[in-house]
């Protein structure tokens, strides 16, 4: 089987972006961020290294015609990273977890074009801008200090997780190209409206504490600490 074929049978998992209780996560995140960015002066520069590539690399695969064989997923969470640009020769990723470290750039990721899963909480994001990644279809950017939705154009994105950031409105979701998604989390940000929301498939909208299923596609104002079902 192919890579392409492969790629395309994988169903998402949404259980890997869980719903957790919100408020509890919110304040222990924002101390996370908040004691982060005191100590960001301090910060020593730690680039991933091949060291830190093979303790983080699992799940043995085929690739190509199913000749080759390459590890498809990696693991480094918390270790302090702040360059991943060796990510950027491991082009047969699928599932890639480089939460809780000190990045302020994502863009070695855009040679994984392979990629399915990405969790990139708690790092340095001011953007969660990516080159269009033809098979990624879990994404998430939470507990970042991303101020805008602009440069997210993923055919296949079902899940996008955008909470605990800096975001004051929505814009750049262009429903021509986010033909897929289906969940968006959006709490803990700023947002006064849902004026830039209009996609085709969405189902689940996370704004504040309250689960706004079966979405309408007009734009609505947020009130209060709650949204009123539609």
């Amino acid at each position: 089987m192919s890579d392409e074929e492969d790629l395309e049978d994988f169903e998402p998992d949404l259980d890997d972006l869980e719903r957790e209780d919100d408020e509890k996560e919110t304040e222990e995140w924002e101390g996370y961020r908040k004691e982060g960015e005191e100590d960001s002066e301090e910060w020593v520069s730690t680039p991933l290294t091949e060291d830190v590539m093979k303790d983080g690399l699992s799940l043995l695969c085929k690739t190509g015609n199913g000749l080759a064989h390459a590890y498809v997923k990696l693991d480094v969470k918390d270790r302090d990273l702040t360059d991943i640009y060796l990510l950027h020769s491991y082009i047969h990723l699928r599932y890639v977890d480089i939460s809780e470290n000190h990045l302020t750039d994502l863009s070695p990721l855009n040679y994984l074009t392979h990629l399915l899963w990405l969790k990139a909480d708690g790092n340095r994001l001011r953007s969660a801008r990516l080159n269009e990644l033809p098979y990624l279809q879990i994404a998430s950017f939470a507990y970042n200090q991303i101020t805008d939705t602009e440069g997210i154009s993923h055919p296949r994105l079902a899940s996008l997780d955008l909470k605990g950031n800096r975001i004051h409105m929505v814009t750049g979701l262009d429903p021509q190209k986010l033909i897929s998604l289906h969940t968006l989390e959006l709490r803990g940000n700023q947002l006064s409206s849902t004026l830039g929301i209009n996609l085709p498939k969405m189902k689940n909208l996370f704004l504040v504490d309250h689960w706004v299923s079966g979405w309408c596609q007009e734009g609505h104002t947020v009130l209060g600490a709650r949204m009123p079902g539609f």
